[in-house]
């Protein structure tokens, strides 16, 4: 058995990735006014701020096998074989997403970052790389194209603009990679302060359980393999696929590892939706906005 080895066969895959039952599951739930979801767009940082509200809320506790454990997908928990209802080991309860506004369940909290497209994109493709598809069959020029038109639940642009236009709601904490990156004791704060966490101690544990050397050091508990034990096979993978979620997630590297036309076709793109939408005509100008 061989991964896909073009886009076509990547994309027969990751139609297989959650059953339209599971999604509908997910969708079903019926969020308490105090549960959190983390739903920010892929390779967005999920994984990142599901480790900071989970050390928070336990004050550190690294006592699971993969961080889905205690932060369910709400998407994709149905189909790794988990009931979204059960109880979680601490409060509040903490839900994984990729979902926008309008999709995902209403009446919890959500916390959601942002990221440069192009960064995003690029590292998803290199999570992509060696589990979605053979390693080096797909260029980076041909996944960033895929990338750029993808629609629907898939579409960052979609996603976006989608929480941008609820950035100012008392249940929405919209946060910028680029600004996580930069000043992680503030991100962490903030992140506290919206699940109404004012223990410093509590505060200063999950500040080091979110540096880049503490979680490579776990690399396990965040690199997805229970996802990819409970789903592989359902989209015709072979076992043993590598995806590490955690990387340096240099902010604005994406952008040197891509041409000059693929940076532009990006710009414009976010002109077309973002700039249209919101009077943001860059990402840059949604970094300035948001409250850094």
């Amino acid at each position: 058995m061989k991964r896909p080895e073009t886009l076509a066969q990547m994309n027969a895959a990751l139609a297989r990735f959650a059953t339209e039952h599971g999604v509908e599951k997910g969708l079903a739930y019926r969020a308490d006014s105090t549960d959190i979801f983390i739903t920010p767009y892929s390779k967005c940082g999920t994984t990142w701020v599901s480790q900071i509200a989970h050390s928070l809320r336990s004050d550190g506790d690294m006592a699971f096998d993969e961080i889905t454990d205690v932060v369910p997908w709400l998407e994709l928990a149905h189909d790794m074989g988990r009931d979204v209802n059960a109880p979680q080991p601490y409060r509040p309860r903490l839900f994984k997403s990729h979902l926008p506004w309008g999709v995902i369940p209403e009446g919890g909290r959500y916390i959601v970052v942002l990221r440069d497209p192009v960064d995003a994109m690029v590292s998803l493709y290199r999570f992509f790389d060696g589990w979605m598809f053979e390693r080096g069959a797909i260029s980076l020029e041909d996944f960033a194209g895929y990338y750029l038109h993808r629609m629907g639940r898939e579409d960052y642009w979609s996603h976006a603009s989608s929480w941008w236009g609820v950035r100012d709601r008392d249940d929405v904490l919209l946060l910028a990679y680029e600004h996580m990156k930069r000043d992680l004791v503030k991100s962490v704060a903030q992140v506290a302060d919206f699940m109404g966490i004012s223990d410093e101690r509590r505060r200063a544990v999950a500040q080091a359980q979110a540096t880049m050397d503490f979680m490579k050091a776990h690399g396990r508990q965040f690199d997805d393999h229970l996802v990819r034990q409970a789903r592989d096979a359902a989209c015709g993978l072979p076992p043993g696929g590598e995806a590490s979620k955690v990387d340096s997630g240099q902010a604005g590297a994406g952008r040197a590892q891509v041409s000059d036309a693929i940076r532009e076709a990006y710009a414009g793109k976010w002109r077309e939706t973002m700039g249209a939408a919101h009077g943001l005509e860059s990402y840059d100008d949604l970094l300035t906005a948001v409250k850094g």
